[in-house]
């Protein structure tokens, strides 16, 4: 049943021009070439290895044509979907200027049953089509995902952000006037049908990449209120894009458009690995921060001078404040405390506590008994870690009256 919706809703999602506005002719040194229909003019032009013309075959059997253009000066590499209602012939002029104005390299594709591929459009169709290509750019033009840049536009936002869900290092997303789903945009509904596609809804919480959200404020198609809710579901958001004035298909005239594109593409570039680590662990720490010092399962320590612990520098995680002076230094210089076994202490990845296993002197009062011979004997390999507590192995030295005392060596 939901198959039938499924194959009911296409029907009003998928406009194909036709006829197509172009078709795939093969050169004499069997290469693909793209002839318009309307001017018949040929691209790529003779000579021009600046644009590939490729058909690239996916797992349900149908034929994608695609075109990848080339900017020497390109670090990225643009994935655009487009919208409903237009095929390759007609976005050609848009694809150079936007490889020459962003500086990349851009590859766009047909869904099937549109331009030249084959087959019929349909959700999964498109799922299997922006699979294949991505493939492609991979096996052909070596490009991984740390280097691509998904773009949806319209219906595309549905392909684009299902790639983008299962791609966790992808640089970034950019989303023109998408969609909530499919039925959203024809009523205002908040509630998952059987017969709805694109949910994008959902697919937009498992993207952990940046993303750019595009749309008009006089979208009559689909309504900014889709973007804007996209925008605001999106992990990580980058700084949106709200045309004013703006419709559903006249948003590349403006001004504005190519400037915060521009900027998105270049921050893109300068985001490293590194640094979106270190944003990612930002959040985590500003998320555990909220929490306070309970988020790290602290249980209290065996010490009668500090019943609870407590946050050293007000950052929970870097460190644990306890105010008996024995315990102070060690707490102080562990800052990524990770013991599981420990019977004092719950964290998760410092290697220099153990379990202690003396009964007499139980854990924390090895650090100052006298009986050496017993933390010799049963707890060394609680004291593997004394150098925290700036101290060194203890060794038994005795005095003249025959009493041991126990020192410690300085490292």
């Amino acid at each position: 049943m939901g198959c039938m919706f499924s194959h009911l809703a296409a029907k009003f999602a998928f406009f194909p021009p036709s006829p197509p506005t172009y078709h795939l002719t093969k050169n004499p040194d069997g290469k693909l070439s793209a002839v318009s229909a309307s001017s018949s003019s040929t691209f790529p032009a003779a000579g021009d290895s600046s644009i590939d013309v490729r058909v690239v075959k996916t797992r349900r059997g149908n034929k994608v044509a695609a075109f990848y253009l080339r900017n020497p000066n390109a670090r990225l590499t643009l994935l655009y979907s487009h919208g409903n209602a237009a095929d390759l012939g007609q976005l050609i002029d848009l694809f150079v200027q936007l490889k020459v104005n962003l500086r990349v390299n851009l590859m766009g594709y047909d869904y099937s049953g549109y331009g030249a591929s084959t087959g019929k459009p349909s959700e999964y169709d498109t799922y299997a089509d922006i699979e294949a290509v991505y493939e492609c750019l991979q096996t052909e033009y070596g490009v991984g995902q740390e280097d691509l840049i998904l773009y949806g536009q319209s219906v595309g936002s549905g392909p684009t952000l299902h790639l983008a869900s299962k791609l966790p290092r992808l640089r970034g997303v950019v989303l023109h006037s998408g969609i909530l789903s499919g039925l959203r945009v024809l009523c205002h509904v908040k509630f998952k049908f059987c017969c709805d596609i694109y949910s994008n809804v959902n697919k937009i919480k498992k993207v952990k990449s940046p993303v750019l959200v595009i749309h008009g404020t006089e979208d009559d198609v689909v309504n900014w209120l889709h973007g804007n809710r996209l925008w605001k579901m999106a992990k990580e958001p980058y700084e949106p894009l709200w045309i004013k004035g703006g419709g559903h298909c006249n948003l590349e005239i403006y001004p504005d458009y190519i400037r915060h594109l521009y900027r998105f593409i270049q921050d893109m570039e300068n985001t490293t690995t590194k640094s979106r680590l270190k944003k990612i662990w930002q959040e985590i720490r500003r998320r555990d921060e909220s929490k306070g010092c309970c988020s790290f399962k602290l249980c209290r320590p065996k010490c009668p001078s500090c019943p609870k612990p407590s946050c050293a520098c007000g950052k929970c995680g870097c460190c644990c404040k306890c105010e008996c002076p024995s315990l102070q230094g060690c707490f102080s210089c562990c800052k990524k405390p990770s013991c599981v076994g420990c019977c004092c202490l719950k964290f998760k990845c410092c290697s220099c506590f153990g379990k202690p296993k003396c009964p007499k002197c139980s854990c924390w009062k090895c650090l100052k008994c006298s009986e050496s011979e017993c933390c010799r004997s049963c707890c060394a390999g609680c004291f593997s870690w004394l150098c925290c507590c700036g101290g060194g192995k203890r060794k038994e030295m005795k005095t003249g009256g025959g009493e041991a005392t126990v020192a410690k060596s300085e490292g």
